[in-house]
């Protein structure tokens, strides 16, 4: 390239584009405090920059949804531990049904209240958050169970899911946090039938027992009742352990988040102090540049000719 410029002048202009750009910079990230703002800033920082800011937006939404999962483990626990309760009530009265002192009156009148448990025990098995039943599985804008008198087991099935969705740890991996209401409250053998530790079978069985003032098969259900208070105790178990690992996992999501914001700042955010020091030291040397400039010489051949 070919230039009229003396080899002390493209030094000169060599020098003062070099300060020009080093002011520039220091002043963006100044009254900036970002060392980036634009891609072009640092062209060889910005991937890595990029990806943590994507694992932060991952934490962030694993976060969600942990808090979502809390939500919904703890409603489970409140459902299971009142059913629970439930299920004593329901051992109490069938005690009582039991005693061959107590006549057809007093078994009606308890068979009326077994009838409101069950009631009561299908509303836990709807239990809801934020208009999602929360053991109705994969299906969870509707419920998995009502109550009908007449059915086999006091209930009538209105649909089957499973519980599929997993919880995400934000150290990598996932874990299960629910139960459907089948596993709950209604468990069935290899072959459809209702298994010894039926919640929903153990109370209707009780009913009818009571209502047909047979003091006998009243004392026999109290096994059946004992069996599916063990296994509602075993469910309620079960969230205690998913409680806990949502616990953790949000516990290490929150450390983690401030690790990965530390990073980012450290190589997104400026050091003010050292970038408004560079910014007045290349302002100096500039003026000083151009006031050393100014003072040299311009002879030329001309000045020499008489």
């Amino acid at each position: 390239m070919l230039t009229n410029l003396g080899a002390s002048s493209e030094l000169f202009l060599t020098d003062v584009s070099r300060i020009q750009r080093r002011l520039t910079d220091s002043t963006r990230e100044a009254s900036s405090g970002k060392r980036m703002t634009a891609a072009s800033d640092r062209p060889d920082e910005i991937a890595p920059l990029l990806q943590l800011r994507s694992e932060k937006q991952r934490n962030l939404q694993i976060q969600s949804n942990l808090t979502l999962a809390k939500t919904d483990a703890d409603a489970a626990d409140n459902a299971l531990n009142s059913s629970i309760k439930l299920m004593d009530r329901a051992l109490t009265l069938a005690t009582q049904g039991s005693n061959s002192i107590l006549d057809a009156t007093g078994r009606q009148s308890l068979a009326s209240e077994v009838r409101s448990l069950q009631e009561e025990m299908v509303a836990f098995s709807q239990t809801t958050v934020q208009g999602r039943y929360i053991f109705s599985g994969d299906q969870d804008l509707s419920p998995s169970y009502a109550f009908d008198a007449a059915a086999q087991n006091g209930v009538t099935q209105l649909l089957t899911a499973s519980a599929s969705v997993r919880i995400e740890h934000p150290a990598g991996g996932s874990f299960a946090c629910s139960k459907a209401a089948q596993e709950i409250f209604d468990t069935r053998d290899e072959n459809g039938n209702a298994a010894g530790d039926n919640v929903f079978a153990a109370l209707n069985s009780l009913r009818i027992a009571l209502e047909q003032n047979d003091p006998g098969a009243t004392a026999n259900s109290i096994t059946a009742l004992k069996a599916a208070s063990d296994h509602l105790n075993g469910m309620q178990s079960y969230y205690g352990t998913v409680e806990n690992r949502i616990g953790d996992a949000a516990a290490f999501a929150g450390s983690y988040d401030l690790q990965l914001q530390a990073e980012i700042s450290g190589k997104e955010d400026a050091d003010i102090t050292s970038a408004a020091l560079e910014a007045t030291q290349a302002n100096t040397q500039l003026q000083a540049a151009f006031q050393m400039r100014a003072r040299m010489p311009h002879s030329s051949l001309f000045d020499y000719l008489g």
